[in-house]
C-alpha cells in the first residue's frame, strides 16, 4: 500500500509540473503573438476638411490611445505637406 500511495504522489507531482510548463508556455505564445501583431495604420483623413479640424481629430485620437506618437506624428506630417 505504500508504495502504491508514493506512486500515486510521484505520479501527481508529475502532472502538476507537466501542467505548470504548459502554462507557461502557453502564456509566451500568447505574449509573443501580441508583440507580433502589426500596429493599426493611422486613419485616413478626409480631403475636404479644414486642417485644423484633422489635427484636433488626431489629437483626440492620439491622446485617446488609437495613435501611437509615431503615427500621429507621420498623419500631421502628411497634413501639413
Amino acid at each position: 500500500m505504500g508504495r502504491l500511495l508514493r506512486t500515486v504522489a510521484v505520479v501527481g507531482a508529475a502532472k502538476a509540473t507537466a501542467n505548470a510548463v504548459d502554462d507557461r508556455h502557453d502564456a509566451k505564445q500568447a505574449a509573443a503573438a501580441e508583440a507580433a501583431a502589426p500596429a493599426p495604420a493611422a486613419p485616413a483623413v478626409a480631403p475636404g476638411d479644414d486642417i485644423v479640424a484633422q489635427l484636433t481629430k488626431l489629437g483626440e485620437l492620439k491622446g485617446a490611445g488609437v495613435l501611437s506618437e509615431a503615427e500621429f506624428e507621420a498623419a500631421k506630417a502628411k497634413l501639413l505637406a
